[in-house]
C-alpha cells in the first residue's frame, strides 16, 4: 500500500487546510477489501436507519470495529453491539486498518489506529446532506474516507452549513483525508447517478475510519 501512493506523487492533492484527497490510493486494494467486507456484511448486514426525526436515510449502513455508529428514535451515537442482531459489531480486518494508518500518514497524520469502520452502501439517487462527524470522544483524530465503485460527487464545505462547499468528483480507489483544522468541516454526497461499476455492480461503496472511543 505504500508503494502504491509513491508511484503515484502526483495524485495528492490539498483541499483546504488539514484535508487532502489522495487519488487512487485504494485502487490496488480494493479487490482484498471487497472480499473482506463481504465477511463484514454477512455477520451484519446493510440497513437503512431511521434518523431522531423519523426519516429512513437513502444510504443503506454497516459498521465494523469497536464500535459502530447508529441512528434512531434515540438520537445519533455509537454503540459497541448491533441493534439487528444484539451482537458485537464483526471486528475490523487487518488490511482496513492498515490502509487506514497508511492514508492518514501520508496525508500527514501519523499513528491513526481506527476503531470504527461506517460502510456506507450508495444506490442510484443516495445522498448525504451535509453533516459535520461530531460524535466521536476525541476530535484531535483525524477521518479517511475510502470510495469503492461508482464515482461520486463529495462535497467539502467549511466550518458552517452556511459556506458553500467544493465538489469533487471521487472514483474507486480515491480517499479522502481531514483532520486538524479541517476536522469539523460540513461534507456530504451528491444524488449517485445510476452506473455500473466492475467492482461493485450499481452501487458505491464508502469506507470511513474513525478514531471514535
Amino acid at each position: 500500500m505504500d508503494s502504491l501512493f509513491d508511484d503515484e506523487a502526483a495524485a495528492r492533492e490539498a483541499i483546504a487546510e488539514g484535508a487532502t484527497l489522495l487519488r487512487g490510493f485504494a485502487t490496488e486494494a480494493a479487490p482484498r477489501l471487497m472480499s473482506d467486507l463481504a465477511k463484514v456484511v454477512e455477520a451484519a448486514p446493510f440497513r437503512h436507519m431511521v434518523t431522531p426525526g423519523g426519516f429512513r436515510m437513502s444510504v443503506a449502513m454497516t459498521n465494523c470495529g469497536q464500535a459502530g455508529w447508529v441512528s434512531d428514535a434515540k438520537g445519533y451515537r455509537y454503540d459497541a453491539d448491533d441493534p439487528m442482531t444484539g451482537l458485537a459489531w464483526p471486528a475490523m480486518p487487518v488490511p482496513f486498518r492498515q490502509l487506514a494508518a497508511v492514508a492518514a500518514k501520508e496525508a500527514g497524520y501519523e499513528g491513526f489506529d481506527a476503531d470504527a469502520c461506517l460502510i456506507n452502501r450508495y444506490e442510484p439517487g443516495a445522498r448525504l446532506t451535509l453533516h459535520q462527524d461530531r460524535n466521536e470522544r476525541d476530535y484531535s483524530a483525524p477521518i479517511v474516507s475510502v470510495s469503492l465503485g461508482l464515482p461520486a460527487v463529495f462535497l467539502f464545505g467549511g466550518a458552517s452549513r452556511k459556506d458553500r462547499p467544493r465538489r469533487m468528483r471521487l472514483e474507486s480507489g480515491d480517499i479522502v483525508v481531514w483532520g486538524g483544522a479541517a476536522r469539523l468541516a460540513y461534507h456530504g454526497i451528491a444524488s449517485l447517478k445510476d452506473g455500473e461499476h466492475p467492482l461493485t455492480g450499481r452501487c458505491r461503496i464508502n469506507l470511513t475510519f474513525r478514531k471514535a472511543l
